[in-house]
């Protein structure tokens, strides 16, 4: 999508009197601009009378029902009001198909920045900010470990009772699902993948503290404050449900950078020196939490299992040429650094256990 292109999906004129029918300011949206980011859903900032607004709704063509995604997003940064997880508050959101032919939801602008998409001069120039930006993103998670979610209104919000059991299988089973790519060359050029599926069925926990999990907790999808190290929003939460909040420190252990800064995927942030190491905000968040880590080898060998299985399938569309063969393969590298960092937890595990 262009920067232009959001004309396709936000008519104006039917915005401006869905507005007024909620009393959301007056007078003409103004300087309409598409924000920029990872994520396929549109995001478009305006200004309407007195105060700034961003947008969020679905592409054009979503994978999947863009708009119950939306309205489950919609409905997490409602039930996060007032608690101290950083996130964009909302104002308001619409389920209603038939005004922007999409469901979508209004919040409030971050003033922040993407760490993946360059630095500040004071964030570029100092290590020691580095460091605390990495260790605010840990006290996010704790924050968000805290929400009591049955408290917030969202304890149907997911299935928490069996949540890790169902983890291994379901993602074995979407692994399977891109032999109906063609062109993709299958399992057999993986590193053991089902291997490590067999292992995480027969060690799973047997007891953890349900949570709200993010789901897909990493450097792209955090803002940091343009003015100091901590965290101004934890953004996307497409992905959110109710499950174990340890997974979610598993899958930023997994998607942290290297010493050269590269991470899972398309992360790569710049300069990376003085971020901490995976191991220091593992340290930092086992200092802070109530949670039982003893199991956390588990959680970092799913988080590596299912994330490589996610990236695995954009080599698989793009395979088929449904995606670009650069991301793909860029993808597919990750994806087996991951199930090769796996094999090493589990290793690691098996000596511990000794």
């Amino acid at each position: 999508m262009s920067s232009s292109d959001w004309e396709a999906l936000v008519d104006i004129p039917r915005l401006k009197r869905w507005m007024d029918e909620q009393g959301l300011e007056s007078g003409p949206i103004q300087n309409p601009k598409r924000l920029t980011g990872g994520t396929q859903n549109l995001l478009l900032h305006f200004r309407r009378g007195d105060r700034e607004f961003v947008l969020r709704r679905p592409p054009l063509h979503p994978r999947q029902d863009g708009s119950k995604t939306i309205a489950r997003e919609a409905r997490v940064l409602a039930a996060l009001a007032g608690s101290r997880v950083p996130h964009a508050a909302l104002i308001a959101g619409c389920d209603d198909a038939s005004v922007l032919g999409a469901g979508f939801y209004l919040m409030e602008p971050v003033d922040g920045f993407n760490a993946s998409a360059g630095m500040p001069a004071l964030h570029a120039s100092d290590p020691q900010v580095r460091r605390q930006m990495g260790m605010s993103m840990v006290d996010a998670l704790l924050r968000l470990g805290e929400v009591d979610y049955r408290a917030v209104g969202l304890d149907d919000f997911g299935k928490p009772e069996g949540f890790l059991e169902r983890q291994a299988p379901r993602w074995l089973s979407q692994l399977q699902g891109y032999a109906d790519y063609s062109g993709w060359p299958g399992v057999g050029g993986l590193p053991d993948v089902q291997a490590i599926g067999q292992w995480l069925m027969q060690n799973c926990p047997t007891h953890n503290t349900p949570g709200i999990l993010h789901g897909d907790f990493h450097l792209s999808n955090v803002m940091f404050s343009s003015h100091g190290p901590t965290l101004a929003a934890i953004v996307d939460w497409e992905l959110a449900t109710l499950g174990d909040p340890l997974l979610d420190l598993g899958w930023l252990v997994v998607s942290w950078p290297g010493a050269d800064g590269h991470g899972a995927g398309t992360i790569h942030v710049q300069p990376w020196d003085g971020f901490p190491s995976a191991d220091e905000l593992v340290a930092r968040y086992r200092a802070s939490t109530h949670r039982d880590l003893s199991a956390l080898d588990w959680y970092i060998v799913l988080a590596g299992f299912k994330l490589g299985i996610l990236l695995e399938g954009s080599y698989a569309r793009a395979c088929a040429g449904k995606a670009p063969m650069d991301v793909g393969q860029t993808h597919h590298g990750s994806a087996l650094r991951l199930f090769q960092g796996a094999h090493a937890s589990i290793s690691r595990s098996k000596h511990n256990s000794l």
